[in-house]
């Protein structure tokens, strides 16, 4: 293991110093073999500049748009040859063995291709998630979620998916499960990118694999919430209305590329009281919200041609590579 070099891909918009603490929770890190990604999206060449001179080492690629959290990610991977790739947000802080305890989890099975740690709130006291879990209403749980950590998460073991805020991937996993030349599906933005991508896996037999002893502290919305809702429940309350748009738009489109028939009649009772509750309170409390939504309406057009073509394409193996080939027709079904 000592020879495999990691990726650590951290996406930041120059909030605060969140990226700098970020940084020096790598640069110390136990386990010494790690290329260093910063995707800058602060449109900032002053910040850039910065980040640069107190991390020489790191390789930073500074965006001339805001690429969002997805394409941000997409661009690192690309920039990236390891074999297993970090994605950060860039409010994270990792406990110095993060890194050297969690990838000794992918070598306990050959299909493991995601693994999880547990996120710690800032103060060190209370759950942000140990791992990400398919709700009953189809949507993204983080596991212990807000509650306090009394040691009841200590258990090793699979789990659905990894929490998008501190994410450890298998590359060949996100080759096999990519659209297109995409690895995060860009027309999520960021908010349940996670969730797609860890329902595409585990779709195609992937596996992902809890570490409890793998610590991370998280600043819980330090990136995109308003500055008084920093690591308080209910994050839907304290985002700008654009992006409780997406919040809103990303879960349809979850369900559409990815839930079965069976599977969506099966959850419908729980799925429509969720909606309710959602559209009730965008309606009174949250109304321009809509006009946001209605503008990101023919994201689901491409959440509906992107099922098409999971639909068509066989499931397959790493073993099993005959099945891997992707037709030019379905190849332009992805790309479009």
């Amino acid at each position: 293991m000592s020879n495999k070099t990691v990726s650590a891909i951290v996406v930041t918009n120059g909030t605060n110093d969140y990226l700098k603490n970020c940084l020096f929770s790598l640069q110390r890190q136990t386990y010494s073999c790690l290329d260093i990604i910063v995707i800058d999206n602060a449109l900032n060449p002053d910040f850039s500049r910065r980040i640069l001179k107190a991390f020489p080492l790191i390789r930073l690629y500074q965006s001339q748009e805001n690429l969002f959290y997805c394409r941000s990610l997409n661009r690192g991977i690309n920039l990236s040859r390891q074999e297993f790739i970090l994605c950060l947000n860039d409010d994270v802080v990792l406990d110095e063995h993060f890194v050297e305890r969690a990838l000794q989890a992918f070598f306990l099975d050959p299909k493991i291709g995601m693994v999880s740690g547990k996120i710690l709130r800032a103060e060190a006291q209370t759950i942000d998630s140990c791992g990400l879990v398919l709700s009953l209403w189809r949507t993204a749980k983080e596991r212990g979620y807000a509650s306090r950590d009394c040691g009841q998460f200590e258990k090793p073991g699979y789990i659905f998916g990894v929490s998008g805020a501190a994410a450890f991937y298998r590359k060949a996993m996100l080759e096999e499960i990519k659209e297109g030349q995409d690895y995060f599906d860009p027309d999520f933005c960021f908010f349940y990118e996670d969730l797609d991508l860890a329902w595409r896996a585990n779709r195609l037999g992937w596996k992902c694999y809890y570490v409890p002893d793998a610590l991370v502290y998280h600043w819980r919305g330090g990136s995109a919430r308003f500055p008084c809702g920093i690591g308080r429940p209910q994050a839907r309350r304290y985002l700008k209305d654009n992006l409780q748009a997406h919040l809103v738009k990303n879960r349809y489109l979850v369900l559409i590329k990815n839930e079965s028939l069976g599977g969506f009649l099966l959850h419908l009772p729980l799925i429509f009281l969720y909606d309710l509750a959602v559209w009730g309170y965008i309606l009174f409390f949250k109304p321009a919200q809509i006009k946001h939504f209605i503008a990101n309406f023919a994201y689901l057009k491409g959440a509906w041609r992107k099922r098409k073509f999971y639909r068509q394409r066989k499931s397959y193996s790493s073993v099993d590579k005959k099945n891997s080939c992707i037709s030019p027709k379905n190849q332009k079904i992805l790309d479009n």
